[in-house]
C-alpha cells in the first residue's frame, strides 16, 4: 500500500486517478480548490477508508505541507487547463502553473517523496516533426500572444522537476498528456469532445474553431491513468519524460461528423473563426501526434481503446448526465 497525494484530485483525470489507486489498495488525499474541478467527481469516494480530501490551493505551504509530510508519492495535476481559460485568464495560468509546481517541489524535497508532474502536449508548440518525440526541439510562438502562456509555464514546470531532480535528488517523473478524454471532462474551457458532445445532443449547431482541418488524436482516461500508475512503479522512468497519447488521428471535422452521427443528431456542423471564439491573433497547431515508442519500451503501453468506443461512452455519460 502506498499513500499518495494528487494536487488537483477534484478534476477530470485526477478524480479518475483516485479511483484507480483506490482500486489497487492505496491511500489516497486531494488536494483541490475546485476552480476547476468538481466535488462532484469524488463525492462517490467521500466513504471510502482509504479516501481523504482538502479544499485548499497548493500554494497554501502549511497545508501542502501537512498533507505531503504523510504520504511517498505526489501526484501534480493541480494547474490551470484549457485554452479558453488560458487566453482569458494569462496571469493565472502563468501563477498557477508555476508557483504551484514550485511548491509541489519543494515539499517533495522535504519529505523525499517520488513527483510526477503532469505536462502537456502543448509544450511541443508550432513543431511541425510529426510525431513529437520527448527530445524534439521546442518552437513557440511570440511572447505577445497570450496563446502560449500555457506551454512556456509547463515547460517552466518541467525544467523546474528535472532541476530538482539532478541538484537535490528529488525523484521526479513528467508526463505529456495529448488530448485526454473521458466522463467528466468538461467542455467550459474549451476542451472539444464533451463540448461537441452537449451540442449534438440538445440539436444545436457543433460548433468546429478554425477550418476543422487541424488533426488531433484522443486518449481514454483509463489508459492514461494506467500508463501514470505504472511510470510511479516503474524505477526506469525516474528522471524521464514520456508521451502519453494514442497514435490514431483525426481532423475535428470528422470527429464532428462521427459525434454528429453516434448521437443521431439533428445539428448542423458550423465553422467559427479563431478570433470569434479566442483572441485576435490566435495560433493553433495543424496536428499534435504523440511518439509513444519510449513508454511502450519502459511499460509496453498501447491505448486499449479507440475513439468510437471512446464517444460512445462518452455520450452515454451525458445523456445520463442530461437525464436524455
Amino acid at each position: 500500500m502506498t499513500r499518495c497525494l494528487i494536487t488537483g484530485g477534484a478534476g477530470f483525470i485526477g478524480s479518475h486517478l483516485s479511483e484507480a489507486l483506490l482500486e489497487g489498495g492505496h491511500t489516497v488525499t486531494i488536494i483541490d480548490n475546485l476552480s476547476t474541478g468538481s466535488f462532484d467527481n469524488i463525492q462517490h469516494l467521500t466513504d471510502h477508508p482509504n479516501f481523504r480530501f482538502a479544499i485548499d490551493t497548493i500554494t497554501n505551504e502549511t497545508v501542502l505541507d501537512r498533507l505531503a509530510s504523510e504520504c511517498e508519492v505526489i501526484f501534480h495535476l493541480a494547474a490551470a487547463v484549457g485554452v479558453k481559460l488560458i487566453v482569458e485568464n494569462p496571469v493565472h495560468t502563468i501563477e498557477t502553473n508555476i508557483t504551484g509546481t514550485e511548491a509541489v517541489l519543494k515539499a517533495a524535497q522535504r519529505y523525499r517523496a517520488q513527483v510526477l508532474i503532469a505536462s502537456t502536449s502543448e509544450v511541443y508548440g508550432k513543431g511541425n516533426r510529426v510525431p513529437f518525440s520527448e527530445d524534439d526541439d521546442v518552437l513557440l510562438g511570440p511572447t505577445i500572444h497570450n496563446r502560449w502562456a500555457y506551454a512556456a509555464s509547463k515547460m517552466v514546470d518541467e525544467f523546474l522537476a528535472f532541476a530538482y531532480h539532478q541538484e537535490k535528488g528529488v525523484p521526479v517523473v513528467v508526463f505529456r498528456l495529448f488530448n485526454t478524454i473521458g466522463p467528466r471532462q468538461t467542455g467550459s474551457y474549451g476542451m472539444v469532445v464533451p463540448r461537441l458532445i452537449r451540442q449534438a445532443l440538445r440539436d444545436e449547431p457543433i460548433t468546429v474553431y478554425g477550418d476543422g482541418q487541424q488533426q488531433r488524436s484522443f486518449t481514454w482516461v483509463g489508459d492514461a491513468v494506467n500508463a501514470i500508475i505504472r511510470l510511479a512503479e516503474s524505477p526506469e522512468a525516474t528522471g524521464q519524460v514520456f508521451n502519453i497519447g494514442h497514435q490514431k488521428e483525426i481532423s475535428i471535422n470528422e470527429l464532428a461528423a462521427l459525434i454528429k452521427e453516434l448521437t443521431g443528431s439533428d445539428s448542423e456542423i458550423s465553422l467559427i473563426p479563431y478570433e470569434e471564439a479566442y483572441a485576435e491573433g490566435f495560433e493553433d497547431m495543424r496536428r499534435r501526434l504523440p511518439d509513444i515508442s519510449k513508454i511502450s519500451q519502459v511499460l509496453g503501453y498501447q491505448p486499449s481503446l479507440d475513439l468510437p468506443e471512446i464517444l460512445e461512452r462518452i455520450i452515454s455519460y451525458h445523456k445520463e448526465e442530461m437525464g436524455l
